[in-house]
Parts: C-alpha cells; structure tokens; sequence
C-alpha cells in the first residue's frame, strides 16, 4: 500500500512539473469582446516557459491550420530538396486560382507573402505524401495525420492543430531548435519576417480554414525583442470575408497590451 501511494504521488508530481504554466489575460479577452469576436490568443514566453492568452480551452482545441502550414510546408520543402531555395519559381498550374495574383509562376518568398495556394501545393507534390507525412510527424505538429492527399491535408484535414501547439513548433523555428537543417530554418525566418526594428522583429503568417462552419481565421508568428522569443497563435471564428482584416489587427493588439510590439 505505501508503495501504491508513493508511486501516485511521483505520478501526480510529475504530471504537475509537465502542465503547461497559463496565465489568464482579462485585457486580451476585452479585446476580444470588444471585438465580438470568439476566439483564443495565447504568447509562449520561452525564456520563462509560460503561455498567456484569452481561452485556453479553445487554445487547446484544434483545427485545420490552413495556410499557417506555409510556414512547415516551406521548411519540409528546402529539406527535402524538393525546392532549391526561397527564389526557385515554382510553376502555378495554368489553372483559373480564388485570386487572380495566384495565376502565374514564382517563388515561395513571394508565395507566403500572396498566401498563394497553388504553388504550395506544387511543393507539396513534389515532397510527395511519405516524405510529407514522415516530416510532419518529425515536427510533432498538432495530430501528426496528413491523411492521402497530399495537397489538401491542411486545408481539408485530417491534419490540425491548436493555437498552444503552433507556439511551440514556431519557438523552435525562431531558435533554429527544429530537426531540420539550420539553413532551411534560417531561410524560413526570414520570408517570414513581416517588420522589423532595433532589436527587434515581428514573423507571421495568416491562415482561413473554410472547411468548417465557421471557417477559422488564424494569424501565427513570433516577436523576438533581442535574444528573447515570444511565439504566439490567433485563431477566431470568420462568418465573412470582412473579418479577415480582423486577424492581423486583434493579433497585434494583443501583442501591443502584452507589451510585446
């Protein structure tokens, strides 16, 4: 009996040491209602290894990511060598695209940039589905499953991931901590950089997942002031097209009332 109870207490202090550290942000959740928008924001600050946000139950949850998998689809892509580098233009298709700056040939630092579908899924079918599929779970990114389609999975699933989950592949990213090799990391960072100052700079990437009703608004990235990083995840539910601005702006609003732009 007293070794049944020694070993529930080892058990519960060391799933106490693994929980995560969240602090409740009462001015980022006024945002949000302000902004009468549902939806989570969460920072992980890596240096004092603690998330602070507005919901962590919805922070937990999660869902297709969208176009934020530019973000390890470009990774994946330099790793594999199935892109050369961030300049090679990569071919659009030819077919008619939602935006009509889709429809022509070019190269991923300006694909993230236009959020251009069609050439990610070009790089996805060249990295090919086992490739794929062996690099997402090397990532350890959200459920792992990328399913047999191998230019769809982050639109249409199964592939998902929550809010807390993407800080941690981006804090590694901004690190250069991931398994995969520094000059690919390296070249991420930086067609992910969005602004910039002395001693500091701003990584982001939006994503729309329609797929589900509603559609799921994300905005992604990290601010690294100094050596320090700050990796955060916006996800808020999107019932029409004007509230796409409305991921960048709640986004950096929250940063802003964190201190941390």
């Amino acid at each position: 009996m007293k070794k049944l109870f020694t070993g529930l207490l080892v058990l519960f202090a060391s799933h106490a040491l693994a929980a995560p550290i969240w602090q409740e942000s009462p001015a980022v959740a006024q945002l949000f209602s302000a902004a009468k928008l549902r939806g989570t924001f969460v920072v992980y600050d890596v240096a004092a290894d603690r998330y602070t946000g507005h919901d962590r139950a919805r922070a937990e949850t999660r869902f297709a990511p969208a176009s934020t998998f530019k973000i390890p689809n470009s990774l994946i892509g330099l790793s594999t060598g199935a892109v050369k580098s961030v300049d090679e233009v990569l071919p659009y298709g030819g077919k008619p695209q939602w935006m009509k700056a889709w429809e022509r040939d070019m190269d991923l630092r300006e694909a993230i940039r236009i959020s251009n579908v069609a050439i990610y899924q070009e790089l996805a079918r060249r990295v090919g589905l086992e490739r794929m599929q062996a690099s997402v779970r090397q990532l350890g990114y959200g459920n792992g499953e990328i399913g047999q389609v191998v230019d769809r999975f982050w639109l249409d699933g199964p592939l998902a991931i929550s809010a807390m989950e993407q800080t941690g592949v981006l804090a590694r990213l901004a690190q250069g901590q991931l398994p995969f090799p520094e000059e690919a990391q390296a070249a991420v960072r930086q067609i992910t950089l969005l602004e910039q100052g002395p001693g500091w700079e701003l990584h982001g990437k939006t994503g729309w997942a329609d797929s589900s009703t509603p559609a799921i608004g994300w905005w992604v990235g990290w601010v690294k002031q100094d050596d320090k990083v700050y990796a955060f995840a916006l996800n808020i539910d999107m019932s029409q097209l004007s509230d796409a601005p409305k991921r960048i702006e709640l986004g950096k609003a929250s940063l802003k009332t964190l201190g941390l732009l």
